[in-house]
């Protein structure tokens, strides 16, 4: 059991032996015998904090219960965690070489709007294998300056060679966008930029999850040599109405009116959307010093509504549409 509680992880014996150290030590101060928690710990306890300096790190603090997503997706989450606890075995004793000069790495992209879930599926999986999660946005570290960018890149994945946990390039196309036809000096210079970035993923030992909001913006070279292809598409009528429930909680006193069926047919919004939508109508209830109503619920949802540019139809806001409004003033 101990043994498979670090799977996931590349360890070198200097590391085993130091990881065995510190969660003996942790047990015996408790008087108890060592977990599989005390050697992830003692495993993360040895992370780089170079990382941390290029990248943010996120704690995993969700499981699978929290994510509310189609059963595909949830196979394909459920494929890359699975990958990431047998690599060792299958590419290391087994010999089971993806070929093209891979290295033991595991590479997923993960694809959908704003708001799907994407990130906070990156973090279910980190917990699930007892890692950390280092989120790195891609759009910052591209460079104007020719050859800073590969430097900024080079960068984090030598400090990521380090670490054993889950790394997480947000906004992907900003370099693993399609490679364009070569007009200019800047366009053979995004071109070298992409060719290096697949080149060094190839090579990467660790796990890696990239997100884009389009799928169809990412290069063809690129996409082929993933190992694991989430999409994460809008949530439907059903999946809004959990996502209405989870996102307001059980603490919080619910008006007896409050009607989440009416929010989740008439308001076609992703989690990430009616998660913040949740938190100010939770606000405003706190304000008025009442259980949150649909008074509440309207105002914040008009809010979001004007955050993402939409159009306010009387058609799907109905009978709420002016009570909204005035709550909103």
């Amino acid at each position: 059991a101990l043994a498979d509680a670090v799977a996931p992880y590349r360890l070198d014996a200097e590391q085993v032996r130091k990881a065995a150290v510190v969660a003996t030590r942790t047990a015996a101060l408790e008087r108890r015998p060592v977990g599989a928690d005390d050697l992830r710990a003692a495993v993360r306890a040895q992370n780089s904090a170079g990382l941390e300096r290029l990248a943010r790190r996120v704690e995993p603090a969700v499981g699978w219960d929290d994510l509310v997503l189609p059963p595909a997706t949830r196979r394909q989450l459920g494929e890359l965690a699975l990958r990431a606890r047998h690599r060792e075995q299958v590419l290391g004793q087994w010999r089971m070489r993806p070929g093209g000069g891979r290295g033991r790495g595991v590479i997923a992209l993960f694809a959908g709007e704003s708001g799907t879930g994407k990130t906070m599926s990156a973090e279910v999986v980190a917990a699930e294998l007892g890692m950390e999660l280092y989120v790195v946005d891609l759009s910052t570290v591209v460079d104007k300056y020719i050859g800073e960018t590969e430097k900024n890149l080079e960068r984090i994945f030598v400090e990521a060679a380090e670490v054993n946990g889950i790394l997480l390039f947000d906004e992907a196309d900003a370099v693993f966008g399609k490679r364009s036809q070569v007009k200019d000096a800047h366009d053979r210079h995004a071109n070298v930029e992409s060719a290096y970035l697949l080149q060094r993923m190839e090579s990467f030992d660790g796990i890696a999850v990239l997100t884009t909001n389009l799928r169809a913006n990412l290069d063809e070279a690129f996409t082929r040599r993933l190992d694991v292809v989430a999409e994460f598409p809008m949530p439907d009528e059903p999946q809004r109405l959990a996502l209405w429930d989870r996102c307001l909680g059980t603490e919080m006193p619910r008006d007896g009116g409050l009607d989440l069926a009416f929010c989740a047919r008439r308001f076609e919004l992703a989690g990430g959307s009616i998660r913040a939508c949740a938190v100010t109508a939770a606000y405003l209830a706190a304000e008025a010093g009442r259980p949150l109503g649909m008074e509440q619920i309207v105002s914040a949802v008009l809010q979001e509504y004007r955050k993402l540019g939409r159009l306010v139809l009387e058609s799907e806001f109905g009978p709420w549409l002016d009570g909204g409004r005035a709550g909103d003033a």
